[in-house]
């Protein structure tokens, strides 16, 4: 999928995906995307450890809870998502001592993942 790139032609990433969803969705024209093939991909960057990335070969990183899941969201295809396995890779990601969350499990919680940790675990409806 070469739609979302930063310039024509480049590699799509979940973050370009979410600003260009957010803003078709602000100027009601969603009705342009292929939501499904769009969707899929989305998708597709779920891991086996339950956790997103932001574009294919990448590791997992807890801020795509928010820029995949949100997408998801706003086209309406956020139950294609193996919600369970997400929430426990974001909670594995949680320093239990000191708070906080880190990019993912075993590595230094930082407030930019912390934000969107709470953020991606709001949209699936945990408290």
């Amino acid at each position: 999928m070469e739609h979302f790139g930063c310039v024509p032609g480049s590699e799509s990433h979940a973050g370009q995906v979410f600003c260009c969803v957010g803003a078709l969705s602000i100027a009601n024209k969603l009705q342009l995307l292929d939501v499904d093939q769009l969707a899929w991909w989305l998708c597709e960057r779920q891991l086996p450890s339950g956790g997103l990335n932001g574009r294919p070969e990448k590791l997992p990183d807890v801020c795509y809870s928010w820029w995949v899941l949100a997408s998801l969201k706003i086209i309406g295809r956020a139950h294609w998502l193996d919600k369970n396995s997400l929430v426990r890779f974001i909670l594995a990601s949680q320093d239990e001592e000191t708070g906080g969350f880190a990019d993912r499990p075993g590595d230094m919680v930082d407030p930019f993942h912390t934000l969107f940790g709470l953020a991606g675990l709001s949209l699936l409806g945990e408290t």
